[in-house]
């Protein structure tokens, strides 16, 4: 019974069809009718104009978003425990070519306009020192939490108060707008750039960046080339975003992966060390019960020594929420 991570989750039957549908001759890279239609079906989504890219990871996607809005003597405001810093192997730094990021706090691993000037107020304007030019959030964040729209908004108005860019790392953007129960446009809010994730979300390799200033996509192009991102058959990575957005798959699949989280946390009570915004459980529980829970057959990420991490998954089976609720309420 798997819930190490929604990255290991089956890829959506819908999208295995995608890709079959389009292994047919068409233009390579990104110049096939599929990627071509992205820039369309996107700004639909989001109810303004925006251009898409796809990239084969969720890196990638942060990494060139934030390559279009950060020089290399500048540097990016993230939560002390944002994927770009804690697991990305220095990614920011390789494709930023040196850019630094400036690390704030947060509770539940969300930033606030607060402890964004904590951070960049006292940063002299000279020469001598690193001076800020984005800001990157996590929707849902590293510890599941899931950014309502007035705080998107907040921290968009700090950003744009101090000209500084504003990227969204949405690895598990479908599960905070399932949680939030909101428009895609909603949870997203005004921001510059968006990681839109479909890996953890039943695709099998495609992710896409979101550009709402279709110039920044005219430099991301020439990044993601530079990168090595832009692969010769492309429409197989198109395909998967069509079917993920068809007919909202991404959002049924999220709000699927949620309720098996929310099944399991009712089961949890004050074991619980953040509240579950999305499809992540952090709950405290020693060695000894960690050890139980491995013997009943169930698969998880020890989280320093007295806590475990579960992660649902789109196709996580209800028997299998309901058994590891049973066994967290037994301990």
């Amino acid at each position: 019974m798997q819930f190490l991570s929604d990255n290991a989750a089956s890829v959506h039957p819908a999208v295995w069809e995608a890709m079959r549908a389009a292994d047919e001759p068409d233009s390579p890279y990104d110049g096939d009718a599929l990627s071509g239609a992205l820039d369309e079906k996107l700004s639909a989504l989001f109810g303004r104009e925006c251009a898409g890219l796809w990239v084969a990871t969720g890196t990638a996607a942060n990494c060139i978003a934030l390559a279009t809005m950060v020089q290399p003597h500048g540097g990016v405001v993230c939560h002390r425990e944002a994927h770009i810093e804690m697991d990305e192997g220095g990614a920011p730094g390789f494709y930023l070519h040196g850019a630094k990021l400036l690390l704030a706090e947060g509770e539940g691993a969300k930033l606030t306009p607060e402890s964004i000037r904590a951070v960049i107020d006292p940063i002299r304007d000279d020469v001598h020192q690193v001076q800020p030019h984005a800001i990157s959030i996590t929707q849902a964040s590293e510890y599941g939490g899931s950014y309502r729209a007035d705080e998107v908004a907040a921290i968009a108005a700090l950003a744009k108060e101090r000209g500084l860019g504003l990227h969204m790392d949405g690895a598990r953007f479908g599960n905070a707008a399932a949680f939030l129960d909101c428009s895609a446009a909603d949870a997203a809010g005004p921001v510059d750039a968006l990681s839109f994730g479909f890996v953890k979300n039943g695709a099998m390799s495609a992710e896409a960046i979101v550009f709402f200033d279709p110039q920044a996509a005219d430099i991301a192009r020439y990044r993601r080339k530079r990168a090595g991102h832009l692969q010769s058959k492309g429409r197989f990575l198109a395909a998967q975003v069509h079917a993920m957005l068809k007919d909202d798959l991404w959002l049924a699949n999220a709000r699927s992966a949620n309720a098996a989280a929310a099944e399991i946390a009712g089961a949890c009570g004050e074991r619980l060390m953040h509240p579950v915004e999305a499809n992540e459980l952090f709950v405290r529980c020693t060695a000894a019960e960690r050890e139980t829970l491995r013997e009943q057959g169930f698969g998880f990420y020890d989280w320093g020594a007295d806590a475990a991490r579960f992660v649902t998954a789109w196709n996580t089976r209800e028997e299998d929420a309901r058994a590891l609720s049973k066994a967290i309420a037994d301990l």
